[in-house]
């Protein structure tokens, strides 16, 4: 193994792995708030938008990323240009909500009916219904799913480099590219996506286990 691959390379590999998990943060908040909206509409009583729900997760759950990431980039309607930035964070974002709106519907559907009623029992409105009973609940049920697929979805990034997206993945292969070192380049970007996984293996250890200490003080 060639350590002045790895020291000469290291700038350049650590500025990929800035990238990769700006994409990774930006895309999973902006999936989120947006999954959010598409719960509320897959469970509304309006057939019509809990259709358009329904649809929108069907096709962006159906779809390949690898796929989004083209059209977005070298196939935008009407004759848009997207950075490769911003096609990635558009591509991922509309992923990312499809994912995101099957797990918070999940947490919401688990909040028992009866607290719901109680609630309402009591006079509070639909607004304070979510934010004081269905929210609190939903984030403790799905915190410990979704850290696990934020997890798969970092990984998943490193599709971002087929648009040219300077992320942890094109670096290493430029690098590779320029030193035909398998080991040093591939090998430690390799090390940099387990570090960064681990991360959030290591956050998703932690609240489950605040998460059981909340439950066992109930």
């Amino acid at each position: 193994m060639d350590t002045s691959i790895i020291i000469n390379g290291f700038p350049l590999l650590i500025k990929g792995a800035a990238v990769t998990l700006l994409i990774t943060i930006v895309s999973l908040i902006l999936g989120t708030v947006l999954g959010y909206f598409l719960c509320l509409m897959r469970m509304s009583y309006n057939k019509f938008l809990s259709s358009i729900s329904f649809i929108y997760i069907w096709i962006f759950r159906g779809i390949p990323l690898l796929i989004l990431l083209f059209l977005f980039y070298y196939a935008a309607p009407f004759d848009i240009k997207f950075s490769a930035i911003q096609a990635a964070l558009i591509a991922l974002t509309l992923n990312v909500a499809a994912y995101k709106a099957e797990y918070i519907r999940s947490g919401m559907l688990a909040v028992k009916k009866g607290q719901i009623e109680a609630a309402e029992a009591i006079g509070l409105t639909p607004f304070q219904v979510m934010v004081r009973i269905r929210i609190p609940q939903v984030i403790r049920i799905i915190i410990p799913p979704y850290i696990s697929n934020a997890t798969s979805f970092l990984k998943q990034t490193a599709q971002v480099s087929v648009i040219t997206v300077p992320d942890l993945m094109m670096n290493a292969k430029n690098l590779y590219a320029s030193t035909y070192s398998p080991v040093e380049t591939l090998g430690f970007a390799a090390v940099l996506y387990l570090f960064m996984t681990s991360l959030l293996m290591l956050l998703q250890a932690w609240s489950e286990k605040k998460l059981n200490i909340a439950q066992n003080n109930r």
